[in-house]
């Protein structure tokens, strides 16, 4: 490979800018300054790819790249030619409008995205139009059909309601039009509406000179986004982001020049938070949310290094840099209440880890909170693949941490798919903040499922126990005991049901996915709008599994179409799909029906489930639609005339009224 001053003039391959994120190669594609090579070479189209893994790379203090300073770099980006060179690049289309000048949030959400792997389509509305922008019909936000709409709120939203001379009370009267404004948008904005809370400048507090009136207006002020905030607890379309945390953390709301001149009453420091959040969000609502954080040991979970000092040696309490580690353990362990996976990768002892994990008295975690404890002498790439493949879960479902720079290379070199969290062993007061700077676990709404989850990863070594200590496959069947519940969801259930659709990718037969919002009304069984949904929930000697699969169905002309299918990977190969499926095909067959339609579109991950159709009796119509290789979506039928049985080992119950 050249190594000369001229390496990066003239034109070059993309697949040779590949070949600069070598681990050995110190001018390695990196930061922006590898954005910088891209666009002075007229490849960030072809070479998008090599965004995101330029962006989540670090620094030598373990920093990340400015995301508005990359946003502007990629500003010339042609979201087309993108595609072209890169199909399967993600591309979210966002609404952007608001009370006062919003375009300035555009290139740190453009970044932010491009971090994550993500494309910006950006739409924005005139300046102080929001309110038609998000009811007219016609309005370029509502036919760009943005995914995400950005209603990006300021205290002019009230206080322009106010009269010149005014009381607390005035700016109570304003708050309150402007929370029934906002309930109104909530259900009349193009897909997901994102709100924010109001910060109160102080330049209209001060102007009350009496302190009782300042404190009553800090407590109407305060009220106002307590309602705001709980907006999106009654509309499922709707998250309303908290400013509150990202000033305390990014410094002032705005300059008063910026406010008074270019109407800007949001800063770049409060923006770039903020689209921090809404990229985190575009994350989620693409399925694409983290299950398993992955942890180093020494200098992560606790101060020292054990194969060095011994257990004595260690620490996560009882010193300053040891309360620092503790604080770092109580969040991992709030995390993991919330039904992130935990894991170990550790260079060290396997027996030693195992004593420490039992009987240290200063850890918050031990190894009945981790589904994984990997502590080997082999590359932590491998180790982390391992861990994927014994959870069943793919490696960009990973998140691993460490505080060596060294690890951390060599796991983004090996297993690009895994998201790495850079942590500083010489200064563990950080840990807790970059653990969660970029919210890999975030989801929108948590289900008990979320809750049980470690659990059912506990339940599944026993299954696997019993798999191994069985004769054969139908004898671990036997001895399983599956017992599955088939019909219309129930209204809590709804959120996991979005999070099933959105976050499976081995079972899902077309690759698609609804947020809760677009289930809502389909609760019942009945068909709404010719649509009607079915769900299965499972249970074993081992536990309850709760809902695990669900069924679109679309009703028309006396037949079913499955738009889609979706079954959980923790009870894939029992045969629940099959069983779930018979069940449909009869339901459709006592309704009289005449044939129940299906279709199966590959996607990177979904091939396992490639011949099911056939395997349940559906016959397929036609060559799939993109030829003979079979790349494209295949349509396939079933005539209701013999239907598949539910398999022997499984005992299934209906519920609900009969879909019609």
């Amino acid at each position: 490979m050249t190594t000369g001053p001229d390496r990066l003039s003239g034109p070059r391959d993309p697949r040779d800018l590949r070949d600069l994120g070598d681990l050995g190669d110190p001018r390695g594609l990196q930061g922006l300054q590898g954005l910088r090579d891209l666009r002075g070479q007229g490849l960030l189209e072809e070479a998008y790819d090599l965004v995101a893994p330029a962006l989540a790379d670090e620094g030598p203090d373990g920093a990340r790249a400015d995301a508005a300073a990359a946003g502007r770099l990629l500003g010339g980006v042609d979201p087309e030619a993108v595609l072209r060179h890169h199909p399967a690049t993600p591309v979210v289309t966002v609404g952007v409008t608001g009370q006062s000048t919003v375009g300035q949030v555009l290139d740190p959400l453009r970044g932010e995205l491009a971090r994550h792997g993500m494309l910006l389509r950006a739409v924005v509305g005139e300046h102080g139009t929001y309110l038609r922008d998000l009811t007219d019909p016609e309005s370029e936000l509502h036919r760009a059909g943005c995914e995400l709409t950005l209603c990006l709120l300021d205290a002019e939203t009230v206080f322009s309601q106010v009269p010149g001379v005014w009381r607390p009370e005035d700016v109570a009267g304003a708050a309150e039009e402007v929370l029934e404004r906002c309930a109104a948008l909530a259900a009349a904005a193009p897909g997901t509406l994102v709100l924010n809370t109001l910060p109160l400048p102080l330049t209209y507090s001060r102007q009350l000179v009496d302190h009782r009136s300042r404190a009553r207006l800090g407590a109407l002020w305060r009220e106002f986004n307590a309602r705001l905030l709980r907006i999106g607890e009654s509309a499922p379309s709707t998250v309303v982001v908290d400013l509150d945390p990202l000033i305390v953390a990014g410094g002032p709301v705005t300059s008063a020049a910026l406010a008074r001149y270019a109407k800007v009453h949001l800063g770049a420091e409060l923006l770039a938070g903020y689209a921090r959040e809404v990229a985190h969000l575009a994350r989620v609502l693409r399925g694409r949310t983290r299950k398993c954080l992955v942890l180093d040991l020494d200098q992560t979970l606790w101060d020292g290094v054990l194969a060095e000092e011994g257990p004595d040696g260690i620490a996560a309490a009882g010193t300053l840099r040891g309360e620092a580690f503790g604080a770092f353990q109580t969040c991992v362990a709030q995390l993991a209440s919330q039904g992130v996976l935990l894991a170990v990768s550790s260079k060290n002892d396997e027996a030693e880890v195992a004593r420490v994990l039992a009987d240290h008295p200063d850890l918050v975690l031990r190894e009945k909170d981790f589904v994984a404890v990997n502590a080997n002498w082999r590359p932590k790439d491998g180790n982390l693949a391992g861990i994927a493949r014994q959870l069943d879960l793919g490696t960009d479902a990973l998140v691993f941490a460490d505080d060596s720079a060294a690890e951390r290379a060599q796991v983004r070199h090996g297993l690009p798919g895994v998201a790495v969290v850079p942590l500083d062993g010489a200064e563990p007061a950080g840990h807790v903040a970059r653990l969660l700077a970029d919210g890999w676990f975030d989801t929108l709404s948590l289900t008990e499922e979320d809750r049980a989850r470690t659990g059912e990863y506990r339940a599944r070594r026993r299954r696997q126990e019993l798999r191994e200590g069985a004769a054969s496959h139908e004898g671990f069947l036997a001895a399983l005991g599956v017992r599955l519940e088939v019909g219309p969801p129930r209204p809590h259930e709804l959120a996991r049901i979005s999070q099933l659709t959105l976050r499976t990718n081995q079972f899902n037969l077309t690759g698609g996915g609804h947020a809760e919002a677009a289930l809502a009304g389909l609760v019942d069984g009945t068909a709404t709008d010719g649509r009607l949904l079915l769900v299965v929930r499972g249970a074993d000697r081992f536990g309850d599994n709760g809902l695990v699969g669900a069924a679109l169905i679309t009703e028309s002309g006396g037949r079913w179409l499955v738009d889609n299918l979706w079954l959980s990977c923790r009870v894939l190969g029992r045969g629940v799909e099959h069983a779930f499926l018979a069940v449909v095909l009869g339901r459709a067959r006592r309704l009289g029906l005449t044939s129940v339609g299906a279709r199966y579109v590959p996607t990177v991950r979904n091939h396992r489930a490639r011949d099911f159709y056939p395997s349940c009796g559906f016959v397929a119509r036609g060559l799939p639609e993109s030829g003979e290789r079979g790349e494209g979506a295949s349509e396939y039928r079933h005539d209701l005339t013999v239907l598949p049985e539910v398999p022997g080992h499984i005992r299934v119950t209906e519920s609900g009224k009969a879909p019609r």
